[in-house]
């Protein structure tokens, strides 16, 4: 099912840990459809590469299975890691920052991936909040 143009739901729901049950509920659902909208400006942000989403929504189970908390922005269907080929992940970032993407987070995570996310309630105002976590922390992205 197309969440939009170029992004469907099985893409921001896919996950190696097939053993679980993935499939959203009523209310992330919505929220994975406002997350695609994000992802589409994010794809023209980077010149309409592909963005691969490694990570979108997870159900408990699945978030259990990779160790992430129960707070995490996956669990409501708020938010993807992505990579883009061609592309660190900090020009990635750069690049949505460039091109003034509002989103809720982008975080560069272990400089190996961009979490991206929109606002856990549809119609909040985004938080526009850019972190880097890695092996020393977490830390302001500037």
């Amino acid at each position: 099912m197309k969440l939009s143009e170029h992004f469907t739901l099985a893409e921001l729901t896919v996950t190696d840990h097939r053993e679980f049950d993935n499939t959203p509920g009523e209310d992330a659902a919505i929220n994975l459809a406002r997350l695609a909208l994000l992802l589409e400006r994010v794809k023209s942000a980077v010149g309409y590469k592909p963005v691969m989403v490694t990570s979108g929504y997870r159900s408990k189970a699945v978030n259990d299975s990779v160790g992430s908390k129960d707070t995490s922005q996956h669990r409501l269907g708020c938010a993807a890691d992505i990579r883009v080929p061609g592309l660190t992940p900090k020009e990635v970032i750069e690049k949505c920052l460039d091109y003034r993407i509002d989103f809720d987070q982008i975080i560069l995570e272990f400089d190996s991936w961009v979490h991206i996310s929109v606002p856990n309630t549809p119609g909040a105002s985004p938080r526009n909040s850019r972190l880097i976590i890695d092996k020393t922390g977490t830390r302001p992205f500037v």
